[in-house]
């Protein structure tokens, strides 16, 4: 990436704050070379983190507010007390244009709400989506919608799919991203109405990618497509269904090499093994939710996060601006909505 950005960062979010995510930046400066950082929060907290990285300070610049939004406010709440957050301040630098991005690993409801009513949605998106990339037995896979929207219809799920796609080709880099909408069988006749209506479109319009058909739960570590696309409630579930199955199987694996002075020793051979099944398996490598969908670049950060999922998640943003993803999602939907006209006027017609 060698076109400068400016990246507004939310310093009050999360568990740890300024030092961890200041730190986060510094790294990601490393890699991105010329970009800019907005800070937003307690100038005095921030400026000590700064002074442990001369380059990254530099390059940014400190708003300061002392004003804050809570992990546990609801997100009705949040807007309404949101005045001078840093949370909204950062959100309102993209808006504005002094920033290219903004990333937050504060109250996840909160940022969506503010992101959605300050930045509004790219033009024949109905509602934004949070989308995040999963390991696979393949290559990594994005899924989306992960409860950004517990019901859609037919239209939202249609768009989930073209902004999915597009994500995958344009920043992943698969020339044909296959899609998939996650139901309970692959069978046609299978799931809600919705989903099938979702289908039946899917099935029928062209875009930059291939319709691969209903998809289930086990496919979506196999890689079976490049996409997986469902309502948030269903996706949300699965996402933390994923989380708790890694961490399971890490405390399983542990109690099972402390089992026996043989078993540690076998530990012991294993290691190099292990420490790579733990890096490919690390979910700060894959932090960094992304709001697809809005007339501007945000990204959701874990509120957990470490300083490598901070870098991971200023990335995602940098890598979203940098491939130009919200011209060429505005491309996309507008060729499939003039398809999805065109069908509807036939059926119409036809009809008469």
């Amino acid at each position: 990436m060698t076109a400068s950005q400016t990246i507004a960062l939310d310093a009050m979010g999360g568990d740890f704050g300024p030092d961890v995510i200041v730190a986060g930046a510094a790294a990601a400066h490393e890699k991105l070379g010329n970009a800019r950082f907005l800070f937003f929060g307690d100038e005095g907290a921030i400026h000590t983190a700064l002074d442990k990285f001369p380059a990254l300070k530099q390059s940014s610049q400190v708003i300061h507010t002392d004003k804050k939004i809570l992990s546990s406010d609801k997100p009705s709440t949040a807007i309404r007390n949101s005045k001078d957050s840093s949370m909204r301040l950062a959100i309102e630098a993209v808006k504005e244009g002094r920033a290219d991005s903004v990333i937050s690993a504060g109250n996840t409801g909160a940022l969506m709400a503010l992101s959605k009513m300050i930045l509004k949605t790219l033009p024949g998106i109905e509602r934004p989506a949070i989308a995040s990339i999963f390991p696979t037995m393949e290559k990594p896979t994005v899924m989306l919608d992960l409860g950004a929207n517990l019901e859609c219809d037919e239209n939202v799920l249609v768009q989930f799919a073209m902004l999915g796609a597009t994500y995958a080709r344009v920043v992943m880099g698969v020339e044909n991203p296959t899609v998939g909408l996650l139901n309970v069988g692959t069978e046609d006749m299978k799931g809600h109405e919705e989903v099938r209506a979702a289908a039946a479109i899917l099935s029928s319009i062209k875009f930059h990618g291939t319709y691969h058909g209903f998809v289930e739960g086990n496919d979506i570590t196999k890689g079976t497509v490049n996409v997986v696309v469902a309502d948030g409630f269903t996706g949300n579930i699965a996402l933390k269904t994923a989380e708790g199955t890694g961490k399971f199987t890490a405390h399983i694996l542990k109690d099972a090499f402390k089992s026996s002075p043989f078993a540690m020793i076998g530990y012991l051979f294993a290691s190099g093994a292990m420490k790579r099944l733990k890096a490919r398996l690390d979910p700060q490598k894959y932090n960094g939710g992304m709001f697809l969908g809005l007339d501007g670049v945000a990204v959701k950060s874990h509120g957990g996060s470490n300083v490598l999922g901070t870098e991971n998640a200023i990335l995602v943003a940098a890598n979203l601006v940098a491939n130009g993803f919200n011209k060429r999602v505005g491309d996309e939907i507008a060729s499939v909505m003039a398809q999805m006209n065109a069908q509807k006027e036939k059926q119409e017609s036809t009809a008469v």
